[in-house]
């Protein structure tokens, strides 16, 4: 199988630049596994790299997307799988835990997309939404954000025509990875990260975030867009509609990324055979390269 190397870990825990330093050191390619980062104009709140910090390594599947188009973890796979294969020494970096498995893993996704949705449950609200797929399919429900529409009405149509869930379904699947793998998981200290993502938010706004969402907005990009379901961006919908303070906006974008960060350390912990380095020591980061570096010479 290709080796394949990737860069894993919760959000502001330094995977963009432990990426780019591998990458040098392989003489690599990196594709980007985020979600958001896909998207042209959402540069700000993905925390996407800028070229300055990319260092010159080739970074693929970042700025190929409208705001206003899908990007699922299907999608991820469909484009990732052929770049791995194009690329000598492709390195992935990537936050969004399902899209990086469903690439890494053998994940079929082809009968969920020849499912077609269940036009009644259309006009519910996506609370009730959500809620009723907790009652059909729990653990679907507690991985499927209620604003993200289109998979909760995906997971209930799974069920609700084929008379098994989502969640069964994907555990008959093997899931066996495709590849030769070395996952390294960027950490620290807890607090540590905590205060990170705070400085960091506090950093998106002086950046300009407001403004990089008014201009989103002011182009026909709105909040039910699936692009602006992603954390650093959903948090302005209620400022924008007159019912939070710009500082409310901060904190609960702080407050998310802080639990996002504590759900992506669970999540990898349990699905994948990830090994830990602490980014905020250079002993650790030299230790991943030098781990890197041997594993890829082994035939």
């Amino acid at each position: 199988m290709k080796k394949v190397i990737v860069i894993a870990g919760p959000t502001a825990s330094g995977k963009s630049a432990a990426a780019v330093r591998i990458a040098e050191a392989i003489h690599g390619e990196i594709i980007s596994g985020d979600s958001i980062q896909v998207y042209r104009g959402m540069n700000i709140g993905s925390g996407k790299v800028t070229p300055d910090e990319m260092h010159g390594i080739p970074h693929h599947l970042i700025d190929i997307l409208e705001p206003t188009e899908s990007y699922s973890a299907a999608d991820f796979q469909a484009m990732a799988r052929p770049l791995i294969e194009e690329i000598e020494h492709p390195v992935i970096c990537g936050g969004t835990g399902l899209y990086l498995k469903a690439c890494l893993y053998d994940y079929s996704f082809r009968a969920e997309k020849d499912i077609p949705l269940n036009p009644e449950y259309e006009a519910l609200s996506s609370e009730k939404l959500h809620a009723l797929l907790a009652q059909i399919d729990p653990e679907s429900a507690e991985k499927i954000h209620p604003n993200n529409r289109r998979r909760v009405l995906r997971a209930i149509a799974i069920a609700k025509r084929t008379g098994k869930t989502k969640s069964e379904q994907e555990k008959e699947q093997a899931h066996a990875p495709v590849y030769d793998l070395f996952i390294a998981g960027c950490t620290m200290e807890r607090s540590r990260l905590y205060e990170r993502i705070n400085n960091r938010v506090e950093g998106m706004f002086q950046a300009g975030l407001e403004a990089e969402v008014r201009t989103l907005l002011s182009k026909g990009v709105t909040f039910d867009c699936p692009s602006m379901r992603g954390i650093g961006y959903q948090e302005f919908r209620p400022y924008f509609e007159g019912c939070a303070s710009v500082e409310e906006v901060k904190e609960a974008i702080q407050k998310h990324s802080r639990n996002y960060a504590k759900r992506q350390y669970t999540w990898l912990n349990h699905q994948m055979p990830v090994r830990w380095y602490d980014m905020t020591q250079e002993s650790e980061k030299k230790r991943m390269e030098r781990e890197m570096l041997e594993w890829k010479e082994k035939m």
